[in-house]
Formats: C-alpha cells, structure tokens, sequence
C-alpha cells in the first residue's frame, strides 16, 4: 500500500510531465499564432504613409513608410485610420452619421459619401484591432507557457523532494556500533 507522502510524490511527478509537455507546446503555438498574424498582414500590403506627409498624424510619425506586419503596429495604423475617420465626419462617429443621413431620406449624396468613408474606416480600424487583439493574445500564451513549463519543473523536484526512502532499521541499538556498522 501506498503511503500519503509516496501517493503525493508520484502525482507532482504526473502534473510536472503534464506541464513540462503542455508548456512548450504552448510556447509553440503562441509563436506560431505571431507568424499567422504577420504573414495575414503582411499579405495586406498596408504601408504608413511616407515621413513629413499630411497623411501621417504626428502620434504615428516613428512609422513612416513601414509596411504593417506586427500587431503593434496594426494598432498604430487603426489609430491613424480613426485619426482620419474622424477628420472626415467632424467627429462623428459612424453611426451618427448613419442617422443622419438617413434623416435625409437618403437624399444627401455628400452626407452619403462621408457615411461610406465612416463606414470603411471603421471596418478597416476593426479588423486591424482584431489583428492587434490576436497579436497581443499570443504573448499572453507565450507567456504562460514559459511559466507552466517552469512550474513543470518546480513540481518535479517536489515529487522528488516528497518520495518516500527506504530506510534500514537496525535490529537494535547495540548493532550501530559494530565493526560493520561503523565502516560503512
């Protein structure tokens, strides 16, 4: 039968194999979530405008002419991209320029050209966003595969911290100090 202590050490053995597999292979995945993101965006061909044009807002300016290829700079392009939406609608947002042009009857051919370029904006600004979002998700994975991978580790050495040693007990107290005893 088992003891506590030998039942113990064998499951932190079990968990720290778990992990010490699991936690690589979420490293794996996490990296190889960074390279879809990047060649998804770079496929996009989406480039920042060159330096000192008007295009480019001063907050984005440390990208200028760099194609998007990371989810840092997907954000960095989102936020020029609603930098611009909001130069074109006057600060409106999308919806509120939906209303108004409908408000029109549909009528307002300028309004309705402002309501497409909202429109386009924002969806672009999302799906950006999206590839940001899913850029920043693979660190988080990458990251806590680093950490399951170490805590693999530290549970190991607990299983072997905690499994049982056999131990010889003398007959008696006497047999310690004997000649065979003593030299070994």
């Amino acid at each position: 039968m088992k003891s506590t202590k030998g039942i113990a050490s064998m499951l932190a053995v079990l968990a720290a194999i778990a992990m010490i597999v699991a936690g690589p292979i979420m490293i794996y995945k996490g990296f190889s979530g960074q390279n879809q993101v990047r060649d998804q965006l770079t496929a996009q061909k989406i480039v920042f405008p060159p330096k000192g044009s008007e295009g480019l807002p001063k907050a984005e300016a440390g990208y200028a002419g760099q194609q998007v290829t990371t989810g840092p700079q997907a954000k960095a392009y989102a936020d020029m991209v609603e930098t611009h939406v909001r130069a074109a609608t006057g600060g409106l947002t999308y919806s509120e320029v939906s209303g108004k042009f409908l408000a029109t009857d549909g009528k307002d051919v300028k309004l309705g050209a402002v309501r497409q370029t909202a429109f386009m904006g924002e969806s672009l600004r999302g799906s950006l966003m999206g590839a940001y979002q899913a850029w920043e998700v693979t660190w988080l994975v990458i990251g806590l595969g680093a950490l399951v991978t170490g805590l693999g580790f530290v549970f190991l050495g607990i299983g072997a911290a905690l499994k049982p040693r056999r131990v010889t007990v003398p007959a008696s107290p006497e047999s310690l100090f004997t000649s065979e005893a003593v030299a070994s």
